[in-house]
């Protein structure tokens, strides 16, 4: 990376971040914040995140921006693009200084001075020996520069926090190896601060649930016995939430007002002995889940869990039933998330679907299970993928389209930004519905951890909507042997 000498260093009035003439105590207490290349691909609109302070774009960026808008990576070039376009918005009618001393950025403060935009000319930091150890060649020459703008930032501007914002858990141990005093993860898109937070989709309750409902008006309907019960007994209930307590009581919250919950009352015989395509389930959670699926008000299913609960069975035998047997909709379409399917999947051969099998393998071997006892299981599997009309598609392929009279199943959910996604269920159209399945704990996304993955903002954001059901799916069933490696591993 290219480092800088004294003279470089010095304030001019048209270099970046130079101070005004008289500043005040409120502007003296802004930091810097010097945001990288992954920061911009991870949320296009970051350099609007953060208030009334100021933001630097080093060149570099702008260059490695460039650089991915034109990849075959349809996701990631997708996002370089709208990052760039979320630069120019700002920075379109602003003067040369202008863009070096700081853009105001609208909206940015809802009082005193709003927060600036400026690009750091880093070509400018000459090759001396201010900072030795930071090469500019190699493959880490861009991420060297970007830190040495942050470095040459925080001799320039002493009194004033400097920050480099990354998600490159190395680029932060590296910055901070290097001098710079404040490196940080990019936090705007965490909805929680620990991920033992995130909403399951039900609550257990100690002892019984009546105990702590001072007053109840219950009233009876075909579906069983409703409960008004006040908010106060639950006073984090959401929609679609079930109740659980230890004297078998299970409800299920039909609506929430300001005062009151509406609560159904369901059976455990009877969530349990639920068979839906010939699948019954083994435990309450997988019965809850059923419940949800089979829910028919619930355009959004969120289901997270470990591996082997039983979550990617669940879909695909509502799925096959709700198409086969309720003729709900016409097509069954799978899709996966899966790092290297946008740079792989043009190496495979055949159409899209057969370019997407490796990946979804999954399917056919629980199309095997649902099947495996059937004269020609085969034979069945063949006959259930042509009559359910089952589709493997590419998220590559997805922007764009409208699926109507669909049934969507989107597997390994949580590699996926919030931002991508959005882009696949603002694609649900009519009489559609999207069952959105994951892991939170085999995430392979190098940038996204579990609590800045989009299935923790999914069900967080989600779990407010009337139409939407959300479960944690625990206990491993799928054998003796994986439960315990998923304990002791």
């Amino acid at each position: 990376m290219r480092s800088t000498n004294d003279a470089a260093f010095a304030v001019h009035a048209c270099s970046p971040l130079a101070e005004p003439t008289s500043p005040s105590q409120e502007i003296a207490a802004r930091r810097i914040y010097i945001l990288d290349t992954n920061v911009l691909l991870h949320d296009p609109m970051a350099s609007y995140a953060f208030k009334e302070h100021r933001v630097v774009i080093p060149m570099t960026v702008l260059e490695e921006l460039d650089h991915i808008k034109d990849r075959p990576d349809k996701a990631v070039s997708r996002e370089a693009r709208i990052a760039i376009q979320a630069l120019e918005r700002l920075l379109v009618d602003a003067s040369p200084a202008a863009i070096q001393d700081g853009v105001p950025i609208p909206h940015s403060a809802a009082s005193g001075a709003p927060g600036t935009l400026s690009i750091f000319q880093d070509q400018r930091l000459l090759d001396d020996h201010a900072i030795p150890f930071l090469s500019t060649s190699g493959a880490q020459a861009n991420d060297n520069r970007i830190i040495s703008v942050a470095l040459a930032l925080q001799q320039r501007h002493p009194d004033h926090p400097v920050c480099l914002v990354t998600k490159d858990i190395n680029m932060r141990l590296k910055a901070k190896g290097s001098g710079l005093k404040l490196v940080e993860d990019y936090r705007r898109d965490r909805v929680l601060e620990d991920i033992a937070l995130l909403a399951r989709g039900y609550q257990r309750v100690a002892g019984s649930f009546w105990d702590r409902v001072p007053t109840v008006q219950t009233q009876g309907s075909a579906a069983g016995a409703i409960h008004r019960v006040p908010r106060s007994a639950l006073p984090e209930a959401y929609v679609n939430m079930f109740i659980l307590d230890d004297e078998g009581f299970i409800g299920f919250v039909r609506q929430v007002g300001d005062t009151e919950l509406m609560v159904a009352e369901l059976s455990h015989d009877g969530l349990m002995n639920r068979v839906v395509w010939g699948l019954r389930p083994r435990n309450i959670e997988q019965a809850m889940a059923l419940h949800l699926l089979c829910h028919d008000d619930i355009d959004i299913t969120v289901m997270s869990g470990p591996a082997g609960s039983g979550k990617t069975l669940l879909a695909l035998a509502y799925g096959l039933h709700a198409i086969l047997e309720d003729h709900r909709y016409n097509k069954l379409i799978v899709c996966r998330s899966t790092p290297p399917i946008a740079e792989d999947i043009g190496f495979l051969p055949g159409t899209e679907e057969e370019k997407m099998a490796p990946w979804l393998a999954a399917f056919d071997d629980n199309l095997e299970i649902l099947h495996g006892s059937d004269e020609s299981p085969f034979g069945s599997i063949a006959y259930v993928k042509e009559k359910a009309n089952i589709r493997f598609k590419s998220l590559n392929f997805m922007r764009g389209r409208s699926f109507n009279n669909a049934l969507v199943i989107l597997d390994e959910a949580q590699g996926l930004t919030r931002f991508q996604l959005k882009s696949i269920i603002t694609r649900i159209g009519a009489n559609s519905r999207i069952i959105v399945l994951g892991n939170l704990a085999q995430i392979d996304n190098h940038y996204i951890t579990p609590l800045t993955s989009g299935l923790t903002s999914l069900v967080e954001g989600f779990k407010h909507f009337p139409h939407a059901g959300i479960i944690h799916v625990n206990g491993i069933e799928r054998s003796r042997l994986a439960a315990f490696a998923a304990e002791n591993l």
